[in-house]
């Protein structure tokens, strides 16, 4: 691993640890030039799947955009970080189990999942999160939707 401070590639392992479920390791590393401690992660790089959209469209799938969704319905929330990270490794891995087979997964099934994790775990993210995926078109929809819960 190349040091960011002065680009020497030799280096040592100071710290390991494990993250993320045992999905990702964490390194502390030290350069033996220059003595600088830096961090690397190490992730198993797995053939992304596709999303298929409803106009059929197909884009590979990203975790940030399914983060970025879960932590603006969980904004204000008294979740943590680490409480969140585990929400969402929780159906990234979920959404890769069910698109094994094929390499493709439904946005709707995303949808779905990311709504049934947010309704065992806060009833206002749930709620937000609903109104932006389902598309209320007027407040007795909400409203419906509210009662379900």
């Amino acid at each position: 691993m190349r040091c960011p401070h002065c680009g020497t590639v030799e280096d040592k392992v100071v710290e390991s640890r494990t993250l993320a479920n045992g999905d990702a390791v964490r390194r502390r590393r030290e350069c033996i030039s220059c003595n600088y401690r830096f961090t690397s992660y190490e992730k198993i790089d797995e053939r992304q799947f596709m999303v298929v959209k409803k106009d059929n469209r197909r884009e590979p799938f990203d975790r940030i955009k399914l983060e970025r969704g879960v932590v603006r319905a969980l904004e204000k929330r008294p979740f943590s970080q680490m409480q969140i990270e585990n929400l969402i490794n929780e159906i990234e891995d979920e959404t890769a189990i069910i698109s094994k087979g094929s390499r493709e997964i439904s946005s709707a099934i995303i949808g779905d999942l990311v709504l049934e994790r947010l309704g065992k775990l806060d009833k206002v993210a749930y709620i937000r999160f609903a109104s932006v995926y389902k598309h209320f078109n007027d407040l007795d929809e909400f409203i419906e939707e509210i009662k379900k819960l």
